[in-house]
């Protein structure tokens, strides 16, 4: 089986034998397969009436556990996003309806953002999609190769999320 990156690893090879192209062979097929993902989940998301940071605060609730709420601090640290950036989501999706704001029991200045049952409804459905899209695109790999695919690409992004500022090499 060939994919377009075979294509692209030959001609370098042929016109740069000098060079190691070898980490092409991955990152270049990871780099389509992210863009093609990319397009898939903001399908999904757009059937479901979600912008993909939508998706990732919603989820990020979700996620949490009852009473599914949590400091804008939390959601921040977990989406990557400045204070500011997070002000204005939490804001729209509380205009939505998707979340709410309430005071916080232990922090007389703070705020916790609470998912409301049309987010939880609106994130279930859209996740439901997503995994049931991403499941076709799974659909011709074995699952062991899934799961070798998978812990693979762990040992490749685990040292880079311990620290993403950090040169690799």
């Amino acid at each position: 089986m060939r994919d377009e990156v075979d294509g692209l690893i030959e001609a370098w090879r042929s016109e740069r034998p000098d060079v190691d192209v070898t980490p092409l062979e991955v990152f270049s097929r990871v780099s389509r397969l992210a863009r093609h993902l990319d397009r898939a989940r903001r399908t999904v998301f757009t059937e479901h009436a979600l912008e993909p940071w939508e998706f990732d605060v919603l989820a990020e609730l979700r996620r949490s556990g009852p009473p599914y709420e949590l400091s804008p601090g939390r959601l921040l640290r977990a989406t990557l996003v400045t204070s500011g950036t997070m002000t204005n989501r939490v804001d729209r999706l509380a205009a939505a309806g998707l979340v709410k704001r309430r005071p916080d029991p232990d922090d007389k200045r703070g705020v916790l953002v609470r998912l409301t049952e049309r987010g939880a409804e609106r994130i279930d459905a859209a996740l439901e999609s997503l995994l049931s899209y991403e499941e076709t695109l799974l659909a011709p790999m074995p699952d062991g190769d899934r799961r070798q695919l998978a812990s693979l690409l762990r040992s490749l992004l685990a040292p880079l999320d311990k620290d993403p500022s950090r040169p690799q090499g």
